[in-house]
């Protein structure tokens, strides 16, 4: 039972991971990427066909995050006129895309039988211990991860970016380069979930395109609202919620005899549904929203009427922490 409860906390670190990467990309930048699986086997495949060479795993999972950031960039520029539902379309099919590559191209990724043995750091010289390691290593990237992005999105930057999502046109006449802003984002956006991929194979030893489903991006997507999509906390908050979510499922749908597994499965997408659906119903603008607040200080939750606080008017809106 440790270990499974280790492997699930390892996995909700993973998806804060690909959460932050959303909130970079759509949060603050304001661009609907339903993709992002697309990127999450990008980085997963680089990861382990490089370690397969005999690479260092170090230098993996920093080629597979900028090969990631890289396809991310090409993508934006292709896509550069695109908005909206447009966007989130060719998105989508990008991510289908890259599935169709792994499963066709067999003399790089072996197709459907996937990649296996994949290395892990430190697997052999620490045992038993390797679990609890690969927990706190995931944990202490995601965290450092969320610092970086906070300093980010609370720099001249991040103010620009939170320009552009609100008004494009507006920002392009104050003077903002618009594309090299979404650019940039969907590179940090993607380099994070490229990343997120590497040690999702690293985690599991094993990576096939059935892994890479666009079933995973909606999980993505209702733990980015459910935190609060512009938000960093929010990004983590949402991950662990519905990695408890999906886990919880598990059990109460198993405990039902009667059914199959195709039944418990379609029971648990139910269960899940209706719980979000009640979530999102009570905290429509997730659990940590965006606040304007008079001391300009955005909180995850709290008062807007605290009277202790300076009345000063907020300059900006600071939607990231």
């Amino acid at each position: 039972m440790t270990s499974y409860l280790i492997f699930v906390a390892t996995v909700a670190g993973i998806y804060a991971m690909l959460s932050l990467g959303l909130v970079t990309i759509w949060g603050q930048g304001g661009m609907v990427n339903l993709g992002l699986v697309g990127f999450f086997a990008v980085g997963a495949y680089v990861s382990a066909i490089l370690t397969e060479n005999g690479l260092p795993i170090a230098f993996a999972w920093l080629a597979s995050a900028v090969i990631a950031g890289a396809v991310g960039v090409a993508l934006t520029f292709v896509t550069r006129k695109m908005r909206g539902d447009y966007l989130a379309i060719v998105s989508l099919g990008f991510a289908e895309v890259v599935r169709v590559i792994a499963m066709n191209e067999i003399w790089l990724t072996r197709g459907s039988d996937g990649i296996s043995g994949i290395r892990a750091p430190l697997k052999l010289e620490l045992g038993d211990w390797f679990s609890l390691f690969y927990l706190v290593l995931v944990w202490t990237i995601a965290g450092l991860t969320a610092f970086a992005l906070t300093r980010l999105f609370r720099s001249p930057f991040g103010r620009a970016l939170r320009a552009i999502r609100d008004d494009e046109q507006v920002a392009a006449v104050a003077g903002k380069p618009v594309l090299r802003f979404k650019l940039n984002a969907f590179f940090i956006g993607a380099l994070v979930t490229g990343l997120a991929g590497a040690m999702y194979a690293h985690l599991t030893s094993f990576i096939a395109p059935d892994s890479f489903i666009p079933l995973l991006t909606i999980y993505i997507f209702l733990a980015t609202t459910t935190g609060g999509y512009t938000r960093v906390k929010g990004a983590i908050i949402g991950a662990i919620f519905v990695v408890a979510l999906l886990e919880s499922t598990r059990f109460l749908a198993g405990a039902i005899p009667t059914l199959n597994a195709v039944q418990v499965a379609s029971m648990r997408e139910m269960v899940i549904a209706l719980a979000l659906i009640v979530i999102m119903r009570v905290k429509a603008d997730g659990f940590c929203p965006s606040k304007i607040e008079k001391s300009g200080v955005v909180s995850c939750g709290g008062s807007d009427n605290d009277e202790s606080k300076p009345n000063v008017v907020a300059v900006s809106v600071r939607d990231a922490a």
